[in-house]
């Protein structure tokens, strides 16, 4: 899909010299990969201390 967008070059720069990743179409997806990994993190978090897994850490230990 073809988007017109209004960067800062400041930030697109600053960007392209931290990854190393050499065009502005690459580091947008690049981007928005890493916004949406972080999202589905976070709401795999939400579920911490809500499943019970009925494991023995103890059991598992003395293995």
């Amino acid at each position: 899909m073809r988007t017109t967008l209004e960067l800062p070059d400041t930030l697109v720069h600053e960007a392209m010299a931290l990854t190393k990743i050499p065009t502005k179409t690459e580091l947008v997806k690049f981007a928005l990969e890493n916004v949406i990994q972080r999202e589905k993190i976070k709401g795999i978090t939400d579920y911490f201390g809500k499943i019970n897994l009925g494991i023995d850490l103890n059991k598992l230990r003395n293995r």
